[in-house]
């Protein structure tokens, strides 16, 4: 499997200009917050199994950390809830050495710049020198093997392995005729083949993904996963509308105007699945390497805000509402450019980006009114047996 060149265009914008990932990423940032317990329970109960009861350094993991500060966010609710566990058992904390992982494509330079404030809030704020925190950078799909073998102690990643490894096979017929034709991603009237090539391409990356941590982290070690997922099994039965879909219309009206062609869009999948909570837990348990500890799932908008669920009565608040709506709409369509650009830009070209998003906009603007804009997200707790 050439990962590599399948994924050199799947990542995320660099830099820290108008469409950066480092200033577009508050579905993100919302997220971590969302998890932040999760990650101090699952910490707390790794001091306190005894598991790290002789290391000296602890070594941690943010798998997919992309670019700008939300990385960080990350690894400083991983830090501070192994502090807080150390406080409780009264015993002296370890150094931290965090690696950060992402396609080589990455700009892990932006992640760095945000790191002046992240020693002084996080380690100097303690009263500690640099070296009881340290950062490096580990390029390479997850998807293959990154680190030794039983050296790591804990796996992170957010929003991330929801990213396939590759387009899934099997969306062509015998004679190269796409089948998901008007669609870049599992939609309701897909082919029961195209659910079915996609439902095995997770299968195969996720049973992979467990395996190679597995022979990379230490027995009793724990690995945080969060990733957006479905609540039911069968996905042509799911009623949650994904930012996907609005795209798919978007370029669909592209095409009938002439500023597309057709079959661009039709030969253009997302090498993206949501599994279903039973499609996770069951490949958790026949992979075999982990323990599930805890698996919960929750709700968030596209643009990383609260729902609004306000009564209106009168014509001035619904016009402001209107308003309010397609600038949670706009923040949504800023968001989804920045993580996943690159792709779009390499099947459709750089000029029609800016007309893409904005029928995005446009058409997500009614679906936050409804209250249909959220993503189901699922985030995983996990021990290595």
């Amino acid at each position: 499997m050439e990962v590599q060149h399948i994924l050199q265009h799947c990542y995320s914008n660099g830099g820290e200009g108008e469409t950066s990932y480092a200033f577009n990423s508050s579905l993100q940032r919302a997220v971590i917050k969302v998890v932040k317990p999760v990650i101090e329970g699952t910490i707390s109960d790794l001091f306190c199994s005894g598991t790290l009861s002789l290391i000296d350094c602890m070594n941690i993991v943010d798998l997919g950390c992309s670019s700008g500060p939300n990385s960080l966010l990350a690894i400083s609710h991983i830090v501070g809830a192994a502090k807080k566990a150390c406080r409780k058992l009264d015993k002296k904390s370890p150094r931290f050495q965090v690696f950060l992982n992402d396609l080589p494509g990455n700009d892990f330079s932006t992640i760095f710049k945000y790191l002046p404030p992240f020693y002084e809030k996080v380690v100097e704020g303690n009263g500690e020198n640099l070296g009881t925190c340290l950062f490096d950078v580990v390029p390479g799909s997850f998807y293959e093997r990154l680190f030794p073998s039983n050296t790591i102690h804990l796996f992170h990643s957010s929003y991330s392995l929801h990213f396939l490894s590759q387009v899934p096979k099997g969306l062509e017929d015998a004679n190269g005729t796409p089948l998901n034709k008007g669609n870049i991603y599992i939609a309701r009237m897909s082919p029961p083949n195209v659910f079915e090539a996609y439902r095995m391409q997770f299968k195969d990356d996720f049973s992979l993904f467990l395996k190679l941590r597995s022979e990379e982290i230490i027995n009793g070690g724990r690995a945080i996963l969060t990733l957006m997922c479905r609540r039911t099994d069968d996905p042509s039965n799911d009623d949650n509308c994904t930012p996907w879909n609005v795209l798919a219309s978007a370029l669909n009206d592209m095409v009938s105007e002439g500023l597309i062609e057709e079959a661009k869009v039709d030969s253009f999948n997302v090498p993206h699945y949501a599994a279903s909570v039973g499609e996770i837990k069951n490949l958790i348990k026949v992979e075999g390497s982990f323990n599930l500890d805890q698996l919960e799932i929750f709700e968030v908008c596209w643009d990383g805000s609260q729902s609004n669920d306000t009564k209106h009565d009168n014509t001035d608040t619904i016009y402001e509402d209107v308003l309010g709506n397609f600038k949670r709409a706009k923040t949504a369509g800023k968001i989804l450019r920045a993580a996943t650009e690159s792709m779009f830009e390499c099947q459709f070209g750089k000029a029609g980006m800016d007309d893409l998003f904005y029928r995005f906009t446009t058409k997500a603007a009614p679906l936050f009114k409804k209250e249909e804009a959220k993503l189901v997200t699922a985030v995983i707790s996990m021990t290595k047996i």
